[in-house]
C-alpha cells in the first residue's frame, strides 16, 4: 500500500503541534515515514505521554512504609500484611463513552481490569465514578443506559464484584460525560510483575486476541477536544469481549506461576506501539518487532493499523527463551493467540518490519520518557464571590428538594444492574458508604471508595483537592478501616487554557497536601485531559479512589441504627452553604466559597472514630447534604425514623468537614462523651432514632413517604 505523503493537514488530524513535528524533524534528521508519524502522535499525545501534568504530578505523595510500588507502572501495589498485597488503579474512559457508550464503558472495565492482573493480582473489585449531563438533556438518558450496561456486562461475564462508586449530574457535562473505572486485586508481596525489560535478545510474545482495526488512533482522539465533528471519531472506539479476557487473566497468572515471564504489560491506549516502548524504556533497552507474525483477525491490515489498533483483551511478554514451549501450551489450552513478535535489542531504537520492509526506525527513549514536556501557564482560580444569602427553608421541604433529584436519591437503579456478590467475598454492597469486601481465606477485609465534589474544586481547587482526598479518608473511617493509599483520576478541560491548568494546578496542591496529612499516598492514577466540548469545559473533577484495611473484620463499623439509638456529632458544626447541594438543588445557585478542610481535625477525628469503634453502632461521614441527608439516608437504611434537635437551614444543611455522625446506644453515648472529652474532639448530641417518622426540629414526614421518594427517584427520571 502507497502510504500518505506528511502534509500540514495530516500532522494536525494526528494532533501534532508544529512546533512538535519541527521537533520530530530534529530527532531524525528526516521526514518521518506514515506508520512511524502515528507512533509519535500515539506517544506523544496527552493520553499517553501527560506531557501537560507530568510536573505537577511529581509533587505528590507516593511514598510510604506500606507502599511496594507507587505511580510509573500499571498499578499501584501496597502492602496489607501476611505477605500479601493490595493492587489498584483507576482510570478514565471519558471520550469513547460519549461516542458510544455501551463499548466505552465497557472496555474501560476491560483495561482496568487488565492493568491489576497484569501486575501479577487477581481482581477482587470494581468501583466507578460516572459524571453525566442534565437529566433532562437529550443525550443523557442514552448515555446513562448505555455506560451503565457497558460497565455491568463487561464486569458481569469477567466476574468481578462492584462494590461502590458515584453518580452525578451536571450541565457541565452535557457535552462530555466522564466514566473512570477503578479496580483491586490481590497478590503476594513476593510475586508481584513489572513491565521493565531486561536482557538482550529476549523474545517479545504477543498474547491474547487478534488485531483487529477497532480503536486505531483512540489515544489521539481522546487527548483533543470534541467538536461537532464527533460522529465520526466512532470508529476509534474499541470493542470488548469480557470472556476473552476472563480466559487472559486466567492465562496470564499461570503463565505467571509458571516462571516464564520476564516482564508483561498490557496493551491499553496506543496498543501494541505503548506497550513495547513503555517495556523497552522501562529497561533501558530497544524493540524489534516484525508485525508479518501479529495475529491478525482482519485481512490487508497496514503496519500503520497494527501499531495504533486498541483492539481489546491483548499483552505483550518479554518471556524467558527456556519457557517457549511451556508458555504456549499454556495459551493455547486456553484458546488465546501466542506469538513470538520480536526481540529485545541493546540499541535504543524501535524497529518495526513489515512484510520485508522497514515500516519504523525511531529511537525509542524519544518516544517515551523523553517525551515532551511542558511548563504550561497558569493562573490561580480567583476567590470564590462573596455568597449572598441563603433563605431558611421548611426542613423537610429541603429534604425532599435533595432525595427527590437523581444526585441524591437512592443510586439501586445502577448498581442492581452490576454484579456485587460474585466471588462470595462482598462484606458491605453499594448503597451505605464504603464497599468491603473479605481477603479470601483470611479475617482481614479490604474497604473501597470513590469521591469528588467537583462545584467544590471549581469553586476552590486547592480546598475542593483537599475535600475529595478528605472525604475519602472518612468514608473508610466511618466503616472502621485504617486508611491505606489513593489513586487519583484527574478530569479536566483543556490545559492550553491558562484557568483551567490553574484548576489543576490548584487541585494538585490540595491532593498532595491532603495525602501527606492524612497518611494516604498516590500510588496510581490517571489524568484526562481536553473534557470540552466546543470551547465549554467538563467541571473540574479530580476523582479519589481510596483503600482501606480491616485487619480482623470484627473492626468493622457496619451496622445500623435501631430504635432507641442516640444520633451523635462528631466534629464541629458552623452551618457552611457556599456551593452546598442544597444552594445548588432548592436555588439552583452554585456561589459562595467551597468549605474549607482542616486536615488537623480530619486526622484527629478519624482516628478517634476507629479507636472507639466498639462503642459505635453504625456511623457516615458528613458530605453533601450535611445532617439532614446524612440522618435520613441511615434512617432509611435501617428502616427506622430519625428525630433531629434541630430546625435550621444551617445546622441540617451546612456542609462542614471533619464530621460523622454516629448511632449508638445511650450508654456508649456517655461513654464516646467522656472519651471525647478526653481526646478534646468535640462531640454533641443532635437527636435520636425511632419510630416511623422523619423528623427536623418540629417538622415532621412519614419515613414511608420519604423513602419511596428516595428508592423511585432515579429509576422515574432516567430508568
Amino acid at each position: 500500500m502507497q502510504e500518505p505523503a506528511i502534509t500540514d493537514e495530516l500532522i494536525a488530524a494526528h494532533g501534532l503541534k508544529p512546533e512538535e513535528y519541527a521537533e520530530i524533524l530534529r530527532i531524525l534528521n528526516r521526514e518521518p515515514s506514515f506508520t512511524e508519524l502515528g507512533i509519535f502522535s500515539a506517544m506523544w499525545n496527552e493520553h499517553c505521554s501527560y506531557k501537560s501534568s507530568k510536573k505537577w504530578l511529581r509533587t505528590l505523595p507516593t511514598e510510604g512504609p506500606q507502599v511496594i510500588c507507587g505511580p510509573g507502572e500499571n498499578a499501584g501495589v501496597v502492602d496489607i500484611g501476611d505477605g500479601q498485597a493490595v493492587v489498584f488503579k483507576m482510570e478514565s474512559h471519558n471520550h469513547p463513552s460519549y461516542i458510544e457508550p455501551y463499548q466505552g464503558a465497557a472496555t474501560g472495565v476491560g483495561g482496568i481490569l487488565r492493568d491489576v492482573f497484569t501486575m501479577g493480582a487477581r481482581p477482587i473489585a470494581a468501583m466507578n465514578a460516572l459524571s453525566f449531563g442534565e437529566v433532562d438533556h437529550p443525550k443523557t438518558r442514552q448515555l446513562v443506559h448505555g455506560v451503565v450496561e457497558g460497565i455491568g456486562g463487561y464486569g458481569n461475564c469477567f466476574g468481578v464484584p462492584t462494590v461502590g462508586g458515584e453518580v452525578r449530574f451536571h450541565p457541565a457535562y452535557n457535552g462530555n460525560c466522564l466514566v473512570n473505572a477503578f479496580a483491586a486485586g490481590l497478590a503476594d508481596t513476593d510475586k508481584i510483575f513489572y513491565s521493565a525489560a531486561s536482557g538482550v535478545g529476549m523474545p517479545v510474545v504477543y498474547l491474547g486476541a487478534k488485531t483487529g482495526r477497532d480503536g486505531v488512533g483512540g489515544a489521539t482522539m481522546a487527548s483533543a477536544e470534541f467538536d461537532e465533528g464527533i460522529e465520526e471519531k466512532r470508529p476509534t472506539v474499541q470493542v470488548g469481549d469480557p470472556f476473552t479476557e476472563k480466559r487472559l487473566m486466567e492465562a496470564c497468572l499461570e503463565l505467571m506461576a509458571s516462571g516464564a515471564v520476564i516482564s508483561i504489560q498490557d496493551m491499553g491506549a496506543a496498543g501494541l506501539t505503548c506497550s513495547a516502548v513503555e517495556m523497552g524504556d522501562k529497561g533501558g533497552l530497544g524493540i524489534r518487532l516484525d508485525l508479518d507474525a501479529v495475529p491478525q483477525r482482519e485481512t490487508n491490515m497496514t503496519a500503520y493499523e497494527m501499531m495504533l489498533s486498541e483492539s481489546q483483551e491483548r499483552m505483550l511478554m518479554v518471556l524467558r527463551p527456556e519457557k517457549e514451549a511451556e508458555a504456549r501450551a499454556i495459551f493455547e489450552k486456553w484458546d488465546l493467540d501466542f506469538a513470538i513478535v520480536g526481540e529485545t535489542i541493546p540499541e535504543d531504537r524501535f524497529v518495526i518490519l513489515h512484510q520485508g520492509e522497514c515500516r519504523a526506525d525511531l529511537p525509542l527513549s524519544k518516544l517515551s520518557s523523553s517525551a515532551p514536556e511542558y511548563d504550561r501557564p497558569w493562573v490561580e482560580t480567583p476567590p470564590a464571590p462573596e455568597m449572598a444569602e441563603v433563605p431558611g427553608i421548611d426542613p423537610i421541604d429541603g429534604l425532599k428538594a435533595l432525595i427527590g433529584t437523581p444526585n441524591y436519591a437512592a443510586k439501586n437503579w445502577v448498581y442492581e444492574q452490576y454484579d456485587t456478590q460474585v466471588m462470595a467475598d462482598t462484606v458491605r454492597r453499594p448503597g451505605l458508604g464504603a464497599g468491603i469486601v473479605r481477603v479470601h481465606g483470611t479475617e482481614k477485609a479490604l474497604a473501597f471508595t470513590s469521591d469528588v465534589t467537583p462545584r467544590y474544586v471549581r469553586a476552590n481547587p486547592f480546598e475542593g483537592g483537599k475535600q475529595a482526598v478528605a472525604e475519602a479518608y472518612r468514608n473508610l473511617c466511618a466503616v472502621g478501616a485504617r486508611p491505606l493509599a489513593t489513586t487519583d483520576n484527574m478530569n479536566f478541560g483543556n490545559p492550553e487554557k491558562p484557568e483551567i491548568m490553574g484548576q489543576f494546578v490548584g487541585a494538585i496542591k490540595g491532593i498532595g497536601a491532603a495525602c501527606s496529612a492524612l497518611d494516604m499516598p498516590i500510588v496510581s492514577g490517571n489524568v484526562s485531559l481536553y473534557n470540552e466540548t466546543d470551547g465549554a469545559p467538563i467541571l473540574p473533577t479530580p476523582t479519589i479512589g481510596a483503600v482501606g484495611l480491616l485487619t480482623h473484620l470484627d473492626e468493622m463499623i457496619g451496622g445500623l441504627p435501631e430504635d432507641g439509638h442516640v444520633a451523635l456529632v462528631l466534629g464541629e458544626t458552623h452551618g457552611h452553604l457556599g456551593q452546598s447541594a442544597l444552594l445548588y438543588e432548592v436555588f439552583h445557585r452554585e456561589d459562595g466559597d467551597a468549605p474549607h478542610v482542616d486536615l488537623d481535625a480530619e486526622r484527629g477525628h478519624g482516628e478517634f472514630l476507629r479507636a472507639n469503634r466498639a462503642l459505635i453502632a453504625a456511623a457516615t461521614d458528613l458530605s453533601d447534604g450535611g445532617l439532614a441527608l446524612a440522618a435520613f439516608e441511615m434512617a432509611e437504611a435501617a428502616g427506622v425514623g430519625v428525630h433531629l434537635d434541630a430546625g435550621d437551614t444551617p445546622t441540617l444543611f451546612g456542609e462542614d468537614q471533619a464530621r460523622y455522625l454516629i448511632a449508638c446506644t445511650f450508654d456508649s453515648a456517655e461513654a464516646l462523651m467522656v472519651e471525647a472529652g478526653r481526646a478534646g474532639v468535640p462531640l454533641a448530641a443532635v437527636g435520636k432514632f425511632g419510630g416511623d417518622m422523619v423528623s427536623f426540629g418540629g417538622v415532621s414526614a412519614p419515613l414511608s413517604d420519604l423513602s419511596a421518594l428516595y428508592r423511585g427517584c432515579f429509576a422515574g427520571a432516567l430508568g
